[in-house]
């Protein structure tokens, strides 16, 4: 059996390592987009502001793990998949073509520029790659000036290693007037923003980006900032364009069923890519969290190499330190219609909770300060757990989480 992997995330390095498992003696190919040894993206803030080396970066740290494993690493670009009844083939980038019984598309997302003139612009980047994080660290030094376009988790997760450079940073929360607004409340955004804006952030929140000019420089209708640094960070897009002609069924991003496979025969997708099932609607939604990425690329090459697994589903979570201040959302933190939902709010400490109820379960959460009882609030969400008598004191008091917790015998 053929095996080809494209991306080498941390879905697609567990697939390789899973598809080892399961099958002793198929040919694994591994095919990374980037030079280097396979690397977690979650790792480049680290990289920013000098706790860690590149080298830290790296997914597996043992020299030669891919070897031992008898996985065949390339560090190409795919071009073109081309789909057959029993299987196919993957043109790369240096004129390689692979041939596979079983492929994996695990290619995660890239930044999606915004529609403004200038941003290829020198001093203007994204914060995505090692290649952008190296570009980045060398500008950045005390007093710096740098301007993120663009508020949301991207942003938030690389405002702290900025801060830690003593840089002068403005952010864009652009039209939504609203920072984090996909996985935050009003409430919780406000706080948050005052946080920042203690700590010395211009935080933006009204006026439209019109372009950028040489400098660089961010012009919009009501003011011009200029920068040393422009960073975008106004989003992703899923990597599937060499899917084109497959008839891979593209949504948010490869729409797959329960086993992780998509619509053309052979094929499957995992990670940031995959449009895979959603635990608490049962829904399909791409979840961009790498623990959902490392088990969409296990189950995923359990069923590549046949063993028939269904994916139960991912918790829609994130955890977040914006500089120095830590929140976690879990679930349907919106709420539901018809269902019931409780805050509490406490300005001076920066402490913040919604608890998110339909009928007798807890459904979602949101909380801002001490990360005191998450694990709690994760547990009572995640086993759908009938909260009785506990549903009346949590309403009316939401710390008491984690006495729920044990109370429930959880």
């Amino acid at each position: 059996m053929k095996y080809v992997l494209i991306g080498a995330g941390p879905a697609g390095v567990r697939a390789a390592e899973t598809l080892r498992q399961q099958d002793p003696t198929g040919e694994i190919t591994l095919v990374s987009g980037e030079p280097g040894e396979p690397y977690a993206r979650m790792a480049i803030p680290y990289i920013l502001n000098g706790d860690i080396q590149e080298s830290g970066a790296h997914q597996r740290k043992t020299a030669g793990h891919f070897d031992e494993l008898r996985v065949k690493y390339l560090n190409n670009k795919a071009l073109q998949v081309h789909a057959g009844p029993d299987g196919g083939t993957v043109d790369l980038d240096d004129g390689t073509v692979l041939d596979y019984d079983r492929l994996l598309v695990a290619t995660g997302s890239s930044p999606s520029l915004p529609p403004l003139p200038g941003t290829d612009l020198p001093g203007v980047v994204t914060c995505w790659t090692l290649d952008d994080a190296r570009t980045i660290a060398a500008k950045l030094a005390p007093g710096t000036r740098v301007t993120i376009i663009g508020a949301g988790f991207v942003a938030g997760v690389c405002m702290k290693s900025f801060l830690q450079r003593g840089v002068d940073l403005t952010v864009i929360a652009g039209r939504a007037g609203q920072i984090l607004r996909t996985m935050m409340t009003p409430t919780g955004s406000a706080m948050i923003q005052r946080w920042l804006e203690s700590k010395g952030v211009n935080v933006i929140t009204k006026g439209k980006t019109e372009r950028i000019e040489p400098g660089p420089k961010l012009v919009m209708d009501n003011q011009t900032i200029e920068s040393d640094l422009i960073i975008l960070a106004t989003g992703v897009k899923p990597n599937v364009s060499f899917l084109e002609g497959t008839g891979a069924n593209i949504d948010q991003g490869i729409v797959v069923d329960e086993y992780m496979q998509t619509s053309v025969p052979h094929i499957y997708a995992a990670g940031d890519v995959a449009q895979g099932r959603d635990f608490s609607t049962g829904g399909w939604v791409v979840h961009a969290l790498q623990p959902t990425s490392t088990e969409h690329g296990r189950v995923a090459a359990m069923n590549m190499a046949g063993r028939k697994l269904p994916y139960r589903g991912s918790l829609s979570m994130n955890v977040l330190d914006t500089a120095g201040l830590i929140s976690h959302t879990f679930g349907i933190w919106q709420g539901v219609e018809g269902g019931e939902m409780v805050e509490t709010v406490d300005e001076e400490r920066n402490l913040y909770t919604r608890l998110c109820f339909s009928d007798d379960r807890m459904i979602g959460a949101i909380t801002i300060g001490k990360p005191n009882h998450v694990g709690a609030i994760r547990g009572l969400i995640q086993t759908r757990r009938k909260l009785g008598e506990w549903k009346d004191k949590l309403s009316k008091n939401p710390s008491l989480v984690m006495e729920a917790f044990v109370a429930l015998g959880h």
